[in-house]
């Protein structure tokens, strides 16, 4: 105010921060209708949905027992216990043989093929009969046994096969065995071959006599492979 007057004051213009205060109310309002109204159109015109059923569904199996029928096997039968071989001397080897002077007539030989003829037959080749007062005797029967026992087929050993197998022997003038023979077959040729392989490998005699000569001789001799109970 001068000179005593009052001073108009000029009006006052909002500037454009105020205005969009100033319209914040109506837009706010505004928005919130518009979605209200969107969301309602959404719902009501949408399509209908349903969930699906994702339920797990239980089936129940019938468990059904099946009974097998078997045979039960009969129980096995008893081992036998290991065969030892046993050799049988069904001769008498100890036994003196007195032959006659004269004739043998009086002193008949069964079951021995006929004596060898002709000159330089080798009686060593084949069984034949020969003269002598005093038979030859087994000197290593323990030896003999463990050769027969280590000897037996296994095969038929286990099995609890045995047999006799009566062999030919050719004892010479020193005692030895200078051949051998299968009489008689024992009907296993494993048993017949041990016979025969350690009758000649292990055997030792005592020489025959015939008037105090040392004479060869073939003498037969039964082995026996047995299983003792």
């Amino acid at each position: 105010m001068a000179n005593g007057t009052i001073a108009e004051t000029p009006y006052l213009q909002p500037i454009a921060n105020d205005r969009l205060k100033n319209t914040f109310g109506n837009w706010f309002w505004g928005g919130v209708a518009a979605a209200t109204v969107l969301h309602f159109l959404v719902i009501a015109f949408w399509p209908e949905m349903e969930a699906a059923d994702v339920r797990m569904v239980t089936q129940e199996i019938e468990q059904i027992e099946v009974v097998q029928e078997f045979e039960i096997p009969p129980p096995p039968e008893q081992i036998a216990r290991p065969a030892v071989p046993v050799m049988s001397m069904d001769v008498n080897l100890t036994e003196d043989i007195t032959i006659g002077e004269v004739t043998f007539e009086e002193n008949p030989v069964s079951e021995l093929p006929p004596p060898p003829t002709g000159r330089g037959v080798d009686i060593s080749e084949q069984p034949a009969f020969t003269p002598r007062e005093v038979a030859p005797t087994l000197r290593n029967r323990a030896a003999f046994g463990r050769a027969l026992e280590r000897a037996y087929p296994a095969a038929l050993k286990d099995a609890g096969i045995g047999g006799t197998v009566v062999v030919w022997v050719f004892v010479t003038e020193d005692g030895e065995v200078g051949n051998v023979r299968i009489q008689e077959s024992s009907g296993y040729p494993q048993l017949d071959a041990a016979a025969e392989r350690v009758m000649r490998e292990t055997a030792q005699f005592s020489p025959a006599l015939n008037r105090d000569q040392r004479v060869p001789v073939w003498i037969a001799l039964p082995v026996t492979f047995q299983v003792q109970n």
